[in-house]
């Protein structure tokens, strides 16, 4: 079995996590659950990276610096995120993404 072999499950979950993060924040209505999607989505890359870092043809430690900043770029998205959905909570009072189409009041 070859490295690429080895590799074989975790690539799976993480194309069936990005999956499911996907159809989460497509077809859902609340905001919250959209941002969790989305977490689950750079959750699926980070996995990648990793895994392609580790059992790549030259393994390095490239994929895994990646994975680092992806994780601050996320904090980073789901602290802004969760700022603007309070926000708009506030003034719309609702979580749902079809009602905050606009920037007024």
């Amino acid at each position: 079995m070859g490295a690429s072999g080895l590799a074989t499950p975790y690539l799976t979950l993480a194309a069936i996590l990005f999956c499911i993060g996907l159809y989460g924040a497509l077809s859902k209505k609340n905001a919250v659950i959209v941002l969790l999607s989305i977490e689950l989505m750079l959750n699926a890359v980070n996995l990648n990276l990793v895994a392609f870092s580790k059992f790549g043809a030259q393994p390095s430690l490239t994929g895994q610096i990646f994975s680092l900043f992806n994780i601050t770029v996320a904090a980073a998205e789901a602290a802004v995120g969760i700022a603007i959905l309070i926000a708009l909570y506030r003034n719309k009072g609702t979580t749902d993404v079809g009602d905050m189409d606009s920037l007024k009041r």
